[in-house]
């Protein structure tokens, strides 16, 4: 059976050199750790009992300095004094800061930059003949955005003024026969006026005849002659005034039908104002001074009236939408100034107005408002829209874009009210003047 191997190391021990002597004292401490060197004539058997020579090792092995325990106390005491003092004066700072003027802000990170965006569309179908901007193009009003294919509303333009040329012919056609009936009527009133005359004449005549007649101066026939010429002659005159009658009928009648054709005429005048405007909304024009943003058109595309073409953005006209929790702005006021951080510019605060309040809740106009007189009731603290106008030079700079999200802050405090002293607010400030003082000490 193999025995076990072993090793074995003859020769005395020795320590390294460096190891401090008892009379140096504990404050000196070597920066090489103490080494147990294998002395040179060491001999290493194994288990055959063979002879091996070891070299001594000569490489120490190095060590972080060390200080001594008492200077290391000092300076930890040293720096926690240090930071304790450093937090005591940034706590008293703030405190002091919150007393005389932080409890009277509120503020709100819930904010954003705002603007009357205007989504342009289409009133008229067609294909977007040419696509005249660019996404983030600014753009006048009244410049030309998108042009869609006109030539079947120009057709129709074409087909409306045809029917108003026509109508206008029917019109004065009808006039004409209108001046023709009247001349039929004047002669026929001439007819009348000669059938009257003649209707006299005759009676005239039956009353000589009669007179003659009852004198035996006349035949009977002459009688009956003159008797059947003034029955003629009252028949004329009848047949005169229907005449009359008939004719000024006529021209009623024509009358009446050129205000019907001018009332179509005026119909057809609508058609073709209306599909001049339809020819002139082939054109999309911005309404007003802005810049283009989510240009969804493209050449080519068939469109639809309502369909989303652009966004129109009104950068002159941006303003800032903060949300006040329900119980801040008990003290907020139109006209109060806000101090307004963006988040991308926080440099650079600008200085609003409140211009408005809310009629409601966001939740009340939000697209399902809450329920709450069913099932389990948790409260909620509500936010109320409040709008704070931008100075014109904050808009001007160009750097402020809808949806940037910023931190509206509001100092409360009356400013005809002098601002609270810490004094004041500890209560001491009536002892200071009960002690004679005109006024506290400047803070």
């Amino acid at each position: 059976m193999a025995k076990s191997k072993q090793t074995l190391i003859e020769g005395p021990d020795q320590t390294s050199d460096d190891a401090p002597s008892p009379d140096e004292g504990p404050a000196k401490k070597s920066l090489v750790a103490p080494m147990r060197a294998a002395p040179s004539n060491a001999i290493v058997t194994g288990s055959d009992h063979t002879p091996v020579k070891v070299e001594p090792a000569t490489e120490p092995i190095p060590l972080e300095p060390v200080l001594p325990p008492a200077r290391s106390r000092k300076l930890k005491r040293f720096v926690g004094a240090l930071v304790l003092l450093a937090a005591l004066g940034y706590g008293a700072k703030y405190g002091h800061d919150w007393l005389v003027r932080g409890q009277f802000v509120v503020s709100t990170n819930d904010a954003y930059v705002r603007a009357d965006t205007s989504i342009i569309a289409p009133k008229v179908s067609g294909y977007a003949l040419a696509v005249v901007v660019a996404d983030n193009a600014e753009v006048e009003a009244g410049d030309l955005l998108v042009r869609i294919d006109p030539e079947d509303y120009q057709l129709v333009v074409a087909a409306a003024r045809g029917k108003m040329e026509t109508q206008d012919a029917t019109i004065a056609r009808i006039s004409r026969q209108i001046e023709a009936q009247q001349a039929v009527v004047a002669r026929h009133k001439a007819e009348l006026t000669a059938a009257e005359a003649t209707a006299k004449r005759a009676d005239a005549d039956l009353a000589r005849i009669e007179q003659l007649a009852a004198r035996a101066f006349s035949s009977r026939k002459a009688l009956d002659s003159i008797v059947a010429e003034r029955a003629r002659a009252v028949a004329s005159v009848e047949s005169a005034k229907a005449a009359v009658m008939t004719a000024e009928a006529n021209v009623a009648v024509l009358v009446a039908q050129r205000e019907e054709a001018t009332r179509l005429q005026a119909e057809f005048a609508t058609r073709l104002k209306k599909a001049e405007r339809d020819l002139q909304h082939t054109q999309i024009r911005a309404p007003f001074d802005g810049v283009v943003g989510n240009l969804a058109v493209k050449q080519g595309q068939l469109v639809q009236p309502g369909t989303r073409l652009l966004a129109l953005v009104p950068m002159d006209k941006l303003y800032v939408e903060a949300n006040f929790k329900e119980t801040h702005i008990e003290g907020l006021k139109v006209g109060q100034e806000v101090v307004i951080e963006v988040d991308a510019y926080r440099d650079t605060p600008i200085v609003g107005r409140i211009e408005s309040f809310s009629p409601a809740t966001g939740a009340e106009f939000s697209l399902l408002p809450p329920e709450n007189a069913t099932g389990n009731f948790t409260k909620i603290v509500q936010r109320v829209p409040v709008r704070v106008s931008v100075p014109r030079d904050a808009i001007v700079d160009g750097r402020l874009r809808p949806g940037l999200s910023v931190v509206a802050s509001v100092d409360t405090l009356d400013p005809t009210q002098p601002r609270p002293t810490l004094l004041s607010l500890l209560g001491w400030q009536s002892l200071w003047h009960a002690a004679g003082a005109s006024s506290p000490p400047a803070e």
